[in-house]
């Protein structure tokens, strides 16, 4: 693997395609190329489902939405029960440090979701918060929130 990260050592299913390593994505079924960025991304909702029982089906990884006429695509989307999003994610790669545009990025991406919760990381920190949208207020948090 890559850099160690601040997760738990998962077991993933690589491959080596010419000078690349791809990786297979549970979530989306499919081998990727293993880039720092998607390090992360693999090790966070493996920590999400193994750690904090997020259940598997209800994260979605790298899905296309529309965010000012233009077409983006997220990191991860976690649904709650109703299939409501409850929280956007954006990974970085280790060596991007977590700035605010970082922070308004997972906040664009949130513009027509209106999850509760944005999270984000570079494999090495993360920060979260809780979205008010009737009084507009943010609140960092000090833990991960409980996805129902």
């Amino acid at each position: 693997m890559k850099k160690k990260l601040a997760f738990p050592d998962y077991p993933f299913q690589l491959r080596d395609e010419g000078n690349k390593t791809l990786v297979f994505d549970e979530l989306r079924k499919r081998w990727v190329i293993l880039t720092d960025e998607e390090n992360v991304r693999q090790h966070l909702w493996k920590y999400l489902h193994i750690e904090f029982n997020y259940p598997k089906g209800r994260i979605a990884c790298e899905k296309k939405i529309i965010v000012n006429n233009l077409a983006k695509r997220f990191d991860l989307v976690v649904y709650n029960k109703k299939g409501n999003p409850e929280m956007v994610i954006e990974c970085k790669s280790p060596k991007i440090k977590l700035t605010d545009d970082v922070l308004y990025q997972a906040s664009r991406y949130n513009t027509n979701l209106k999850a509760k919760y944005l999270l984000i990381t570079n494999g090495l920190e993360q920060k979260c918060c809780e979205i008010n949208f009737k009084n507009g207020q943010v609140l960092y948090l000090d833990h991960l929130p409980l996805i129902i």
